[in-house]
């Protein structure tokens, strides 16, 4: 397989440019160039279209981060594009309430076992905090039991290592709970009686639920007269049309969308029962500008109607299962110590104990030698419904030429000497 021959200028410009005007150059940590390989990846995307997109040197790649899991249809999809341009000539953000506000909620009542009401903010941060505020305000308690991570707000990051500028009072109302332990949930409900107000977790990251995980997890919070939340800012849409939560058959008091939701337009929303939202709406104040703009609820009422009446959930799936397969087959042949984890809609690779210098530069060497050969990859492989067969074997291909690269490295001990970048970074988040 050929190494694509790239120019990379225009991108190392830019970035130059970044440094001087934006706080850490982007807005997005995993967007970042320090999270691939400076000097091969890419680092300033100029457009996409299906499941490609190009730099502005004009390279060419097949994506795998597709918007850092936003677009599950794929760049550019017809009908989302068409109901976008059609309401953008009615207008954007207009002065008062707009029917898609309706339509759109309806959809959600109709699809997510939890959602009897909603409410729209922009970026899954806005609703998980908003979810959290519903919570404390129903309840009456103010501590929150978190899974690993739901967002950059104070009450999210009180514990993190990144924790400058948050007031001290909050670590104390915040406790982290490992996916699966739900023997940590329950100490930490012993520990503070009648002061918990929620769990909020991921239905699932990479780890299968174990023991009845999600099940027991909701029996605990009711049995201390606390709320579950579901944090489907990820899983939304993506493991099926009503979530993980239809998918587990598990389902929470709230749940939090986003990312999916509007296949690349910035809008997300915290649905769920009617009791809770009718029991605090007067003594919470949650309301936003942008939270009724059109154009994102045009995408996202195009976006459902497509997955439910075509094969949307199915194909990404298929993609997914084809892709790990494939790939844990080629890993076992090369003899490397990693393996590609997680359910088919959203698979990552395990690079074992990485924090190890030397296999965070086997990763790093991975990410240079797919990203020569047209492949472009995040910190997570969300395939989308404009994956094709001729896309999987062009990634598998490539895959395979670096596996057999990093192999011959391993065994002669010169990866380092092979990488044409800085090692990739990881970003510290608790």
């Amino acid at each position: 397989m050929n190494v694509n021959k790239r120019i990379l200028k225009n991108s190392k410009d830019y970035w130059e440019r970044a440094q001087k005007v934006i706080m850490d150059g982007t807005q997005l940590y995993s967007k970042g160039p320090n999270v691939n390989v400076y000097g091969v990846s890419p680092i300033y995307l100029k457009r996409g279209k299906g499941s490609h997109c190009w730099d502005i040197d004009g390279n060419e790649y097949i994506d795998y981060s597709m918007g850092v899991g936003t677009l599950l249809l794929g760049y550019c999809y017809p009908s989302v594009i068409n109901a976008i341009h059609d309401q953008l000539v009615d207008g954007s953000n207009l002065s008062l309430v707009h029917p898609l506000e309706v339509e759109t909620a309806e959809r959600l009542v109709q699809y997510f076992p939890c959602a009897e009401k909603v409410r729209f903010l922009k970026t899954g941060s806005d609703a998980t905090s908003a979810a959290i505020r519903l919570a404390r305000a129903y309840t009456g308690r103010d501590k929150i039991i978190k899974g690993f991570y739901h967002g950059w707000q104070d009450w999210c990051m009180a514990n993190s290592k990144r924790n400058a500028g948050i007031p001290k009072v909050l670590h104390d109302h915040v406790f982290y709970m490992e996916y699966n332990r739900l023997d940590q949930a329950k100490q930490f409900f012993y520990e503070n009686p009648k002061e918990i107000a929620c769990v909020i977790t991921e239905p699932v990251i990479l780890e299968e639920p174990e023991n009845d995980f999600l099940k027991k997890l909701r029996e605990l919070c009711h049995e201390n007269g606390s709320l579950l939340i579901f944090d489907e800012v990820v899983t939304g849409f993506r493991f099926s049309l009503s979530g993980a939560q239809g998918y587990f058959g598990v389902t929470p008091d709230m749940a939090v969308l986003g990312k999916s939701m509007a296949n690349g337009m910035p809008l997300s929303a915290v649905v769920g029962k009617t009791e809770i939202f009718d029991s605090v709406h007067k003594k919470v104040f949650i309301s936003t500008t942008f939270g009724g703009e059109t154009l994102s609820l045009a995408a996202a009422c195009a976006l459902i109607d497509e997955v439910a009446s075509k094969d949307v959930i199915q194909h990404v799936w298929r993609v997914g299962e084809r892709l790990k397969k494939s790939t844990n087959e080629l890993l076992e042949k090369y003899n490397l110590p990693v393996t590609c984890m997680g359910y088919p809609p959203r698979l990552n690779f395990s690079f074992m104990g990485y924090v190890n210098e030397r296999l965070l530069a086997l990763k790093t060497l991975f990410l240079q030698e797919i990203t020569k050969r047209g492949i472009l990859l995040g910190w997570t492989m969300f395939p989308s419904y404009s994956h094709t067969e001729a896309d999987i074997e062009k990634t598998l291909e490539a895959f395979e030429y670096a596996f057999f690269i990093c192999q011959k490295a391993l065994r002669e001990g010169n990866i380092l000497k092979l990488l044409e970048g800085p090692l990739a970074e990881t970003i510290d988040v608790l």
